[in-house]
């Protein structure tokens, strides 16, 4: 491989600034050669462990698997990454060929016998001379065999990679499927998909509301080439046998018997307290907006008897809100240039957490629309890089998202990412930003301040790699400084004048700040409940998706004027990828937490030095290295209130 290594920029050491890719001599041609490389490259390394005529310890066999793979790592790192947020057909091409490869390598990993038998060793071993972290790291990989297939006999290992290999693949079906749908929603209405609630919040013409509601609410479930519907149905059959070879009635219970939760009965229940309440709310928000249409109905406006239906339902809660607190999106968004609200991004975390930033000017990013920060300690030390990717595109899939382009570990600082899709600047007007917008950023910082802050040693505990339903808590917590007046006023700037924005417009934010919550927590748990009732399935033979979703609609108590933020053919999070699948609901746990620790902040100070800095130390810097309650508990000094969710959104 050397002269191979000699041409290819994934065979060789990366002489570049803070260990950020060199994507300008980063080739199509590079991808497949670098992967295979990476693989052999590691089964070398685990057949070394493996070979070791030392008896098993920690640093011969869990150390030494977790420096592992670092050709791979770095290759599929860039791949993954980029064929999500600057897609191309080549691209795609390499992503399906690459797949089942990985899926297959990571397989053999896992049920390797020999490698599993001496971390079995280390696990049964006295382990009281090692760190926590070491605990965690060892506690962490010897459930990851046990979860993956090691102690099946050789046919439940050969099918157990057969549905592997086959759900890897279906979940790129799935997302090139969607991206398709998008990118037609864009081409038949003008403007993509991110924008969607916006829209529907303005557009006065009732029809094309109702249009614009129909191709958002049918991505991918119209019967053709893009249907999601076999998809999803496969994937559900193919996760329930998963489940049962390992011993689990059901995909949900395997799932979650690793989680905070535990099991499908506790989210159930925490769900199901949440859904009434939003309800209840939900109902007179329905109410106050019939009002607002009868008034158009009077107008001459709207026929007679007309009801609000699922696509009047953002435009007239705007009408509400207006009318209730004399507030104007519109308006608002003047005052949120992209810009001054990433300086306030990181003006908040400099004073939280003491860390500066700075733009690295002449770097080759994936894309040009992509900009590099370097973050730097309050000693001058480096932390990491922010890489931040703002504007929608064709090549890019929905949502925001924050992800590595470089892990930390001990001796390398991150290369993190932040993605959005926020508002393109035009000829006339820069980029700004809708109130969710802002709270989105904030959001996916905060994501990012957990890979950025990470203090761990080894790469299997370092920053996000904590439980599911543990890593919205640190992204969460960080929305909740947003809309502070102090914050706002470091960033709040109309695009115009400069002027900061009023204090009076300020009270009108706050004081909105809990409008329409029963539509908008009603969408976000409805979309865990249906998540949860499609993993807690034994069986898919003979359900149709369309009509499994209306049940479960009608069984949750979900009301006819909304639906699921996402419906199952569009929801990426479950069907696009594993990793929220019977974990959707981590958004909604995590904020019980989120908010019972603001409110520890707004006892003490929002910027209360010595609790910032105690959220830095205890748990942004600590990764995976302890369970999260311990770190929770050990930083707030008492379990979460479960009540502090219901309160923030005022339910």
């Amino acid at each position: 491989m050397t002269a191979c290594g000699e041409k290819n920029i994934f065979l060789q050491e990366w002489d570049t600034p803070y260990g950020i890719p060199p994507f300008e001599k980063i080739r199509i041609s590079d991808y497949m050669p670098a992967i295979k490389e990476g693989i052999r490259l590691q089964e070398a390394e685990i057949q070394a462990i493996i070979d070791n005529p030392d008896a098993p310890d920690f640093e011969n066999t869990v150390a030494a698997y977790d420096r592992s793979g670092e050709v791979l790592s770095k290759v599929t790192a860039v791949l993954f990454n980029v064929s999500e947020s600057d897609y191309s057909d080549a691209l795609n091409k390499v992503v399906e060929e690459a797949t089942p490869l990985i899926s297959a390598h990571g397989d053999n990993i896992m049920m390797n016998a020999g490698l599993f038998a001496r971390v079995k060793a280390v696990y049964e071993a006295d382990q009281s001379a090692l760190t926590r972290e070491e605990q965690m790291l060892l506690k962490d990989l010897y459930e990851g065999f046990i979860r993956n297939g090691v102690g099946l006999d050789e046919a439940g290992q050969a099918r157990l990679k057969e549905i592997n290999s086959e759900l890897s693949m279906l979940t790129l079906t799935f997302g090139n499927n969607l991206l398709a749908q998008s990118n037609a929603f864009k081409e038949e209405l003008g403007f993509p998909v991110s924008s969607y609630y916006d829209k529907m919040a303005s557009e006065p013409d009732r029809a094309l509301r109702e249009k614009i509601f129909n191709l958002y609410s049918t991505r991918a479930n119209h019967g053709d080439e893009f249907d999601n519907k076999a998809v999803v149905l496969r994937e559900m059959e193919l996760r329930i046998e998963k489940a049962r070879l390992l011993g689990y009635d059901t995909p949900a219970s395997f799932i979650l018997s690793d989680k905070m939760a535990g099991d499908p009965g506790t989210v159930d229940a925490f769900l199901g307290n949440i859904m009434d309440s939003a309800m209840r709310r939900a109902k007179e928000e329905v109410a106050d907006m019939q009002k607002e249409m009868d008034k158009d109905i009077a107008a001459g406006l709207l026929p007679a008897g007309s009801r609000i239906r699922p696509w009047d339902y953002m435009y007239y809660a705007e009408k509400v809100r207006k009318a209730r607190f004399d507030l104007d999106e519109e308006e608002v968004s003047q005052y949120f240039k992209m810009e001054n609200v990433r300086k306030g991004v990181f003006a908040t975390a400099s004073r939280l957490y003491g860390i500066s930033f700075e733009p690295l000017e002449g770097i080759a990013l994936y894309n040009p629309e992509a900009e590099a920060f370097k973050v730097s300690d309050s000693d001058g030390s480096l932390i990491g890089v922010i890489i931040t990717d703002y504007y929608p595109r064709d090549s890019k899939r929905g949502g925001a998202w924050m992800t590595n382009f470089v892990e930390q570990c001990e001796g390398v600082r991150p290369v993190i990412v932040n993605v959005g899709n926020f508002n393109k600047p035009t000829e006339e007007k820069p980029s700004l930003l809708t109130i969710d917008q802002v709270e989105t950023m904030f959001h996916e910082f905060g994501h990012a301040l957990h890979g950025l802050l990470s203090q761990c040693k080894y790469k299997g505990t370092s920053g996000t790699s904590v439980k599911r339903d543990f890593v919205e808590f640190p992204s969460q917590v960080n929305e909740n400084w947003a809309f502070e007046p102090e914050v706002l006023a470091t960033y709040a700037f109309h695009y115009q004048t400069g002027e900061v924005i009023p204090e009076e417009l300020v009270k009108k934010v706050q004081a909105a700040s809990n409008f329409n919550q029963g539509f908008t927590t009603g969408e976000l748990c409805a979309a865990s409940i249906l998540d949860m009732k499609w993993h807690e399935l034994s069986s898919v033979e003979g359900i149709d998706v369309d009509a499994f979703e209306k049940q479960v609609c009608s069984q949750m108590g979900l009301i006819p004027e909304i639906i699921p933020r996402y419906r199952s053919t569009y929801f990426n999070h479950i069907f696009g990828s594993s990793g929220y699948s019977a974990g959707y609901y981590s958004y909604l746990w995590a904020e019980v937490l989120d908010k019972d620790a603001f409110e520890l902040f707004r006892q003490k100070g929002i910027f209360d030095p010595d609790t910032a800095m105690g959220l830095r130390r205890g748990i942004l810097e600590k990764g995976g290295s302890e369970e999260p309650m311990t770190l929770y508990r050990a930083w707030r000094g008492a379990d979460p209130d479960p009540g502090a969710l219901l309160r923030a959104r005022g339910l």
